[in-house]
């Protein structure tokens, strides 16, 4: 596995600010990092999915405002995490500007750091398994709800930093696991990489 080097700097909430697409694309090859007490734990975001607003049936604003969706409408840079199919959390980040909503799944990671402390949280996983899904990375980094709308811009327990430059091919495709907006072809990933979750949909 690749071990994260170089400085590298928090993505800043204008990064986030954006049209959710556009967020979503230059995610990939950022780098996500937890940090539980001491351990510090990282990984470079390979796969990501866009979700909007009213105009998104497959988002959770589609239909407005609700309890479980208020990070969607609020600050761009905050992480939007909720629980699926009764067993796991998935991660997001919020974009565009407050009011509008939008977010980012992140759906899986190359690890870059703190490998040993994953590979607790997920015993008896072959390295390759540990972090290629939305709901394996959450469990590799110990990411629960109680990190929801945790300000992602700044130093803390959760964020994105910039990453060395690399040159990746760029693919993308429907969105996984939905029955509507499947012609939005809002899933991207990098191209070869073996941590991308699925390779075709």
């Amino acid at each position: 596995m690749r071990t994260a080097t170089g400085a590298s700097s928090i993505l800043p909430q204008d990064f986030y600010i954006r049209d959710t697409i556009h967020v979503a694309r230059s995610l990939l090859g950022r780098c996500l990092v937890r940090v539980v007490n001491r351990a510090r734990m990282a990984g470079r975001i390979v796969e990501v999915e866009a979700y909007r607003g009213s105009h998104d049936p497959a988002s959770h604003a589609f239909r407005g405002l609700t309890k479980r969706n208020v990070p969607m409408f609020a600050e761009p840079g905050r992480a939007y995490i909720y629980f699926t199919y009764g067993n796991h959390y998935c991660l997001n980040v919020t974009t565009e500007p407050e009011g509008i909503p939008g977010a980012v799944l992140i759906r899986a990671l190359e690890p870059t750091q703190g490998v040993e402390f994953m590979r607790r949280l997920r015993p008896h996983v072959p390295d390759l398994q540990l972090t290629n899904g939305p709901g394996k990375l959450t469990k590799a980094l110990d990411i629960d709800r109680t990190l929801n709308t945790a300000d992602m811009t700044k130093a803390g327990p959760l964020f994105i930093t910039s990453a060395d430059p690399q040159n990746f091919e760029i693919g993308q495709s429907a969105r996984v696991g939905i029955r509507q907006g499947r012609d939005r072809k809002w899933r991207f990933y990098i191209v070869g990489n073996p941590y991308v979750s699925k390779v075709n949909v």
